[in-house]
């Protein structure tokens, strides 16, 4: 059982004696412990000072220099590429509903007119901004237009976003594009890409009977027939889905 000292306390024999010259020993040594590792903790603090200095100064830089790269980097480019996109994307709405000429608006809109950026400019001088991320998506989609199916791909590649419409819109035009240079087995990964991208009765149900094309078109007529049947399960009331039934079968009897 542990003796404690008590003010007043004398010990009564030499056994308590001993307890209590142990017991003073023990609490020495915590105290030089103590000492010793502030000590050893002081001479690294002094000795390593200007390291953490210095480290504390490249945070608080950092920190700086964000909140400086948001407030006066970022958020001017962002404004100035939201300026710059507006000129190509007025000829890109009018080449939408344009009769002959569709094919020059889609190039003014491509390469910019009267000293002012097209999509292709936006595209590149404003990569990091989110204009210049839909300048890829308008770039891509003229050039699928003109028929320049590399180049459509190659833009609609670097696009990127989780809308609903335009980032599944963006997918299946790459998959178009494959189509029409006569590649349908990466037709057929982004007409999936675009079925899957976003659970919706439009786009959904529209994508998937494209794969569901293509994959005829590839003989795999298993593949065709799992998706018309997804269709019709799940997309039952979409316009694709009112002859889902007529292509499962077609799909079953080229099997």
């Amino acid at each position: 059982m542990a003796t404690y000292k008590k003010k007043g306390y004398k010990p009564s024999d030499k056994k308590d004696q001993q307890q209590v010259d142990e017991i003073q020993s023990t609490t020495a040594e915590v105290f030089n412990t103590l000492d010793e590792t502030a000590s050893k903790s002081e001479q690294w603090i002094e000795k390593n000072s200007k390291l953490l200095f210095n480290s504390l100064i490249v945070i608080v830089v950092f920190v700086l220099g964000l909140l400086g790269y948001n407030k006066y980097i970022s958020e001017p480019a962002e404004l100035d590429a939201a300026n710059q996109l507006a000129f190509p994307r007025k000829y890109f709405n009018d080449a939408a509903v344009a009769g002959s000429s569709i094919d020059s608006l889609l190039v003014l809109g491509l390469e910019g007119a009267d000293g002012k950026y097209g999509f292709i400019d936006v595209a590149a001088k404003y990569s990091g901004t989110k204009s210049g991320n839909l300048a890829n998506y308008y770039a891509g989609v003229s050039y699928l237009q003109l028929k320049e199916y590399a180049k459509a791909i190659e833009y609609l590649e670097q696009f990127n976003s989780d809308d609903e419409l335009i980032g599944t819109v963006a997918l299946g035009a790459i998959g178009d594009a494959f189509a029409d240079i006569d590649q349908p087995e990466q037709a057929l990964e982004y007409y999936i890409k675009a079925a899957n991208k976003k659970d919706n009765a439009f786009t959904a149900p529209l994508f998937l009977q494209k794969a569901g094309f293509t994959a005829m078109e590839l003989k795999k007529f298993g593949k065709a027939e799992a998706l018309f049947t997804q269709i019709k399960e799940q997309y039952a009331t979409s316009e694709q889905g009112k002859d889902a039934d007529k292509y499962i079968n077609a799909a079953k009897y080229a099997q």
